[in-house]
C-alpha cells in the first residue's frame, strides 16, 4: 500500500512539473512582446502590408523596398561607400511624432549600412540634413569592404581616415554621440538585432539588443556645441524639428527590418 501512495505522489509531482509553464524573463518580455500584444503600440509594420510607407518627397515606395518574408526589405546589391551619391530613403508618411518610444528588429549583410531617421520633414535634398539618425552599420568588417578615406578626411579625420570612427558606429547618434562601446552586443551578420529609441526634450536614449548603449539632451548647449562644430556646422536645419516622421536609409545597402512599432509618451 505504501509504494502505490509512493507511486502516486512522484507521478503527480511529475505531472506538475512538466505543465507548469515557464515566467518569462522580465528583463527580455517587453522586447520579445508581438507587436500586437500592447494597446499603446502603434504598428508601423505588420510583416504584411507596406501601407503607409512611401519614398521621401514622394508618393509611393521606391523600387526596391518591398514585404518579404515578414521583413520591410530593400533587395538590391551592395554598393561600395566610395560611390555612394544617396539612396531612396523611405518614410512612415501616415503620422508624425514628437515625443515617442521607437522599436524595431533589423539585420544587415556583410559591409551594410542603414540608418533610422526621427523629427524628419520633408521639402529638402535629403534626410541627414535634418533628421538625426540612429547608425546602423556593420561595425565589423565596413572599413575592411569600403574606402572610408576620402569621406572621413572631408570631416577632418586625419588620422587613420581608412577607420570606421567611433561616431560612426551601430548604436551611435551619427555625427554627434558615439555608443558606449563597454556592454555594448552586437549579433553577428545575418542575425536579428533589436533597436530602440525614446525620445522626450529632457533625455534621448539608445538601446541595442537591450542594452542602452547612448543618452544625451537634446538641444542642450552640448548638443549645439556637437552640431556646429563637425559634420552639421553648415546643415542650418539639422535637428532643428521637434515633430516629423519616422524614416528608413537607403545607403546601397540591402536591409531587412521587422516588427517595428511605436509608442507615443
Amino acid at each position: 500500500m505504501i509504494r502505490k501512495i509512493l507511486f502516486l505522489a512522484l507521478a503527480v509531482s511529475m505531472y506538475a512539473c512538466k505543465t507548469e509553464p515557464k515566467k518569462a524573463d522580465p528583463a527580455t518580455e517587453a522586447d520579445t512582446k508581438s507587436v500586437t500584444e500592447s494597446d499603446d503600440w502603434i504598428v508601423l509594420f505588420d510583416g504584411k502590408s507596406t501601407e503607409g510607407w512611401r519614398a521621401y518627397n514622394g508618393d509611393a515606395l521606391p523600387p526596391g523596398w518591398v514585404a518579404r518574408d515578414g521583413a520591410l526589405t530593400f533587395d538590391t546589391e551592395l554598393g561600395l561607400e566610395q560611390d555612394y551619391e544617396g539612396g531612396k530613403d523611405i518614410i512612415y508618411g501616415a503620422e508624425e511624432f514628437d515625443n515617442f518610444e521607437l522599436y524595431l528588429e533589423w539585420k544587415l549583410p556583410e559591409g551594410g549600412n542603414s540608418g533610422i531617421f526621427y523629427h524628419l520633414k520633408e521639402g529638402h535634398k535629403s534626410p541627414p540634413e535634418v533628421s538625426p539618425e540612429y547608425q546602423l552599420i556593420d561595425d565589423v568588417n565596413y572599413a575592411r569592404i569600403h574606402d572610408l578615406t576620402e569621406y572621413n578626411k572631408s570631416l577632418g579625420y586625419t588620422e587613420n581616415p581608412g577607420e570606421l570612427k567611433p561616431l560612426q558606429q551601430t548604436g551611435s547618434d551619427y555625427a554627434m554621440h558615439a555608443a558606449d562601446p563597454n556592454g555594448k552586443i552586437l549579433n553577428p551578420i545575418g542575425e536579428w538585432n533589436s533597436s530602440k529609441i525614446v525620445f522626450t526634450p529632457e533625455k534621448v536614449e539608445h538601446w541595442l539588443n537591450g542594452k542602452k548603449v547612448l543618452s544625451f539632451v537634446p538641444w542642450s548647449e552640448d548638443w549645439y556645441e556637437r552640431k556646429n562644430s563637425e559634420k552639421w556646422k553648415n546643415s542650418e536645419d539639422y535637428g532643428k524639428y521637434k515633430t516629423g516622421f519616422i524614416g528608413l536609409q537607403d545607403h546601397a545597402s540591402p536591409i531587412w527590418f521587422k516588427n517595428i512599432k511605436i509608442k507615443k509618451l
